[in-house]
């Protein structure tokens, strides 16, 4: 049987800068096995019970993968809208599949735009302090649709 996990995190990089954080805010909930949280970190707390506080480090490796350089690649200007306005940092997907790769516009030059399909945090070691705040099993309905309804399990849809 699967469970419904709730934690609080604070993510923060190498040099302890805060990245993201659920504190003040509502915990994340996550249905186990369902690819919801990155591999590295779900293989911790799944061991973990109720109330317990734990710093989790996650190697690139088993957070976003590595940088490939691959999906680094510079397109023609004339391959996006003529009306876009191109500003570096900005993001975008080539469809509507919500799993295709985010892009971010790294450079643009005359008549060229560098951009980059990798995770923005692809390559980077990650560190969580965690304490998970909840556990129960997973409804049927949770299961079928593949992600958690919150904490005691009241629909969304």
């Amino acid at each position: 049987m699967k469970r419904v996990i709730g934690f609080h995190y604070t993510l923060t990089d190498k040099s302890g800068t805060v990245l993201d954080s659920s504190i003040g805010d509502e915990p994340l909930y996550f249905l186990e096995n369902s690819q919801q949280i990155i591999p590295g970190l779900e293989k911790v707390i799944a061991l973990m019970n109720t109330g317990d506080k734990k710093k989790i480090e996650v190697l690139a490796a088993d957070a976003y993968g590595d940088v490939n350089p691959e999906l680094v690649v510079k397109v023609k200007k004339t391959q996006f809208p003529p009306d876009a306005q191109l500003t570096v940092g900005d993001q975008f997907q080539v469809n509507n599949d919500q799993h295709s790769p985010v892009f971010t516009i790294m450079s643009i030059e005359s008549d060229e735009v560098t951009v980059d399909g990798n995770h923005p945090m692809a390559g980077k070691d990650l560190f969580f302090d965690v304490e998970i705040i909840g556990m129960r099993e997973a409804t049927t309905e949770e299961m079928s649709h593949g992600h958690a309804h919150g904490a005691h399990g009241h629909g969304h849809h």
